[in-house]
């Protein structure tokens, strides 16, 4: 009987890491892994934060180097909100360029390159941690 416990706890721990790494709600300080995907979507869900910032740092199994995504729909980035756009863009009767930040990234596979040879391929394992302090959505396509 002990021994279809342990089995039946192993299912269940099982079941739970992979049904979370491949699509869902990453809270903060949470890590979602998706393996040789064609694409990752990271998705910024709101939340707490009064501006609405979701930062997650990505790492590459590929190159085994980790890069930073700042998802901030809600941030200014320290340009006037008021339609003037950037400093001087009134001066020289210029239209404004500015945009808000985005909701979402999606991460492609790169398939003319070979395993390594891009800074950010997403053959292989990738891990997304959410480092903010809202949640984010991953799903693996």
């Amino acid at each position: 009987m002990k021994k279809l416990a342990v089995v039946l706890l192993v299912a269940v721990a099982s079941f739970c890491l992979v049904s979370s790494a491949f699509a869902g709600a990453v809270a903060p300080g949470a890590t979602a892994k998706c393996n040789n995907a064609k694409s990752i979507t990271i998705e910024n869900t709101g939340g707490s934060s009064d501006w609405g910032d979701a930062n997650a740092s990505v790492w590459f199994s590929s190159t085994f180097i980790t890069s930073a995504i700042s998802l901030s729909p809600g941030s200014h980035q320290g340009f006037s909100g008021n339609g003037g756009g950037a400093a001087g863009n009134k001066q020289v009767k210029m239209p404004s360029k500015h945009s808000m930040g985005h909701t979402k990234v999606v991460l492609g596979a790169q398939n003319n390159f070979s395993r390594g040879d891009s800074i950010s391929d997403i053959n292989g394992e990738v891990r997304i941690t959410n480092t903010g302090t809202t949640g984010l959505s991953v799903t693996c396509g």
